[in-house]
């Protein structure tokens, strides 16, 4: 078998219109079954930094979602130079909740920020 066909992929920001000074819509990511999580953000076009961008968890489908420590690019989020870049997070979900969800909201810019956003389960 190749590995990948092991692995599921999970549309958690699908491409849309810029987003400017909000937060994207994001699908909550089921992970019952799965030891790993990769979150794929992807920037397009920006004209300024992400305001957020964090994975929060909870027991619970769709409420009671709270921050996972370390899983934040607070120190360095995405700025206006990231147009076109990938930015990661890797979990491991062994002794995590089973619902994640994504946090991406845009800056307050002239334009605003194109993000998609993909998960990885393995």
């Amino acid at each position: 078998m190749i590995p990948v066909q092991g692995m599921k992929f999970f549309n958690v920001t699908p491409p849309a219109a810029i987003v400017d000074n909000t937060s994207f819509t994001t699908n909550e990511i089921d992970t019952l079954g799965w030891d790993y999580c990769t979150i794929i953000c992807q920037l397009g076009a920006t004209d300024i930094a992400m305001a957020a961008q964090k994975v929060q968890e909870s027991d619970t489908s769709g409420s009671g979602h709270a921050d996972i420590t370390g899983a934040t690019f607070a120190g360095a989020l995405p700025s206006a130079t990231n147009d076109d870049g990938l930015f990661a997070f890797y979990l491991d979900l062994r002794k995590r909740k089973r619902y994640l969800d994504l946090v991406a909201t845009a800056g307050d810019g002239a334009a605003g920020t194109f993000m998609s956003a993909l998960a990885i389960l393995s």
